[in-house]
């Protein structure tokens, strides 16, 4: 497989739970649809999966409502991958599944360690040219991004299956992605 694919943080709360993101649902489609297009691309799947302590909380003195708390409905990535993705490899499982956030002291925007069930993080299993959707542009997605760059990765993410929290952020963060010599495409 020549390309790997991350998937960001497709997750319920980020969906239509405590941190619902415009354009999500249609991240979830059109993340879908370009999985099934393509079947020799590699799927990575990050998730958020923080315990209630976590320091992103608000009421941990955080920004964030809590959110994608490991084990529950919220935390859950969309059923569509597991149920419309065509092929088994490239749904979400042990091995294609990378968790972040888990420790409690620490935000962590980017996927770039999340870590699988086998230990193995993104960086590790991502490849050299990697495409990247999902939630949300300004954060989750852009800090992903920004870490493969640094990685010296080459970097296309797809602009049409992300998710934001703010429009005029999403579309600054798709300039600046730009500017720094991303490919932006279609899924």
């Amino acid at each position: 497989m020549s390309k790997s694919l991350l998937v960001v943080d497709c997750q319920y709360d980020f969906i239509d739970g405590t941190l619902a993101c415009e354009g999500s649902g249609e991240a979830v489609e059109k993340s879908v649809a370009y999985i099934n297009a393509h079947p020799d691309v590699k799927v990575l799947y990050s998730s958020d999966w923080h315990g209630l302590k976590h320091c992103s909380f608000t009421e941990n003195g955080g920004t964030w409502p809590v959110h994608c708390v490991a084990g529950t409905h919220g935390a859950a990535l969309h059923e569509a991958f597991a149920r419309d993705v065509l092929r088994p490899e490239q749904r979400p499982n042990d091995a294609t599944v990378y968790h972040k956030g888990m420790d409690d002291g620490r935000e962590e925007y980017s996927a770039f360690e999340a870590r699988n069930a086998a230990g193995h993080t993104v960086a590790q299993d991502a490849g050299d040219d990697v495409l990247v959707c999902g939630i949300a542009s300004e954060f989750c997605v852009r800090e992903s991004v920004l870490a493969l760059l640094d990685a010296g990765r080459r970097v296309t993410l797809l602009k049409d299956a992300v998710g934001w929290v703010d429009k005029a952020g999403h579309e600054k963060n798709l300039k600046d992605l730009e500017a720094r010599r991303v490919t932006l495409s279609h899924a």
